[in-house]
C-alpha cells in the first residue's frame, strides 16, 4: 500500500542543491504514491551539485510567484552549500516556509537546508540537526542541535547529509504519513476503490431496485 497517495509535496530548491537530497527523496515520495511539484525562483532549470562538482539539472515545476504554500500538503527542504543559501536571499522563500509551518505542514530538511528555516526566523526552542558545520549558526538562531542522523521534532524532521540519506527518507515517510490530513485519506480511499464495469454496476443497481420493490410490495399485503 501506498502511504502518501494523494499528497502534494512542494520541493523548494535552487541552483547549488544537492543532487542525492532531492532525487533520492523525491523518487521515495513518488514510490509512496505523492504527488511532487518542485519548486524555484525561476522557470527552466535548475543545476544540482555533488558537493563542488556540478550535477544534472532538474526541470522546475512552478515557481514561487505560480504556488503558494497553501497549494501543498507537505515541504522538502535539500541542503547544499549555494541551494539554501539563494532561498534565503527571496522574500517569496521565506514567506513560503513560514506559511508551511504555520500551516502545521510536515517539513523534511537535510544538510544545509535548516540555514532557510533559520532566515525565516523559526528555529527558536526547535530541536534538529544538521551539515555539523553549520551548528554554531543553528543554535545562533536559537535551535537546540543534536548530531544525530535524523531529529524528529513536532511537524519537522531534519538529517546531517547524504550519508544519512536511507533514514532520512524513512523519517519523511513516517512523518508525511502521520500528517496526511482527513481529506487527503478519503481522497486516496476512493481513488484505490474496486471500480465496477458499467454494465456490472448496472445490474447491480437493477437488481437493489428489484429487491426494494419486492420488499415494499410484501409489506402492504
Amino acid at each position: 500500500m501506498k502511504k502518501l497517495k494523494g499528497m502534494r509535496v512542494a520541493v523548494l530548491a535552487a541552483d547549488g542543491f544537492e543532487q542525492v537530497e532531492l532525487t533520492r527523496p523525491v523518487k521515495r515520495l513518488e514510490k509512496e504514491g505523492a504527488s511532487v511539484t518542485i519548486v524555484s525562483l525561476h522557470k527552466g532549470r535548475i543545476r544540482g551539485m555533488n558537493l563542488l562538482v556540478p550535477g544534472r539539472k532538474v526541470r522546475v515545476d512552478a515557481t514561487l510567484r505560480e504556488v503558494k504554500a497553501a497549494d501543498f500538503d507537505a515541504l522538502l527542504l535539500p541542503g547544499g552549500f549555494m541551494n539554501p543559501d539563494f532561498l534565503r536571499q527571496s522574500a517569496l522563500a521565506l514567506d513560503f516556509v513560514k506559511d508551511a509551518d504555520l500551516l502545521d505542514q510536515p517539513i523534511a530538511v537535510i544538510c544545509h537546508g535548516p540555514w532557510l528555516l533559520a532566515s525565516a526566523g523559526l528555529l527558536e526552542g526547535r530541536h534538529l540537526t544538521s551539515w555539523p558545520g553549520i551548528r554554531n549558526d543553528m543554535e545562533n538562531a536559537g535551535a537546540h542541535w543534536t548530531d544525530e542522523p535524523v531529529v524528529r521534532d513536532g511537524n519537522w524532521v531534519s538529517s546531517r547529509g547524504p550519508h544519512d540519506l536511507l533514514a532520512f527518507e524513512h523519517a519523511m515517510v513516517e512523518l508525511f504519513a502521520e500528517r496526511m490530513s482527513p481529506a487527503i485519506a478519503r481522497r486516496s480511499t476512493a481513488e484505490a476503490a474496486p471500480r465496477w464495469p458499467r454494465w456490472l454496476a448496472g445490474g447491480l443497481a437493477a437488481a437493489a431496485t428489484v429487491g426494494l420493490v419486492a420488499r415494499g410490495r410484501k409489506a402492504l399485503a
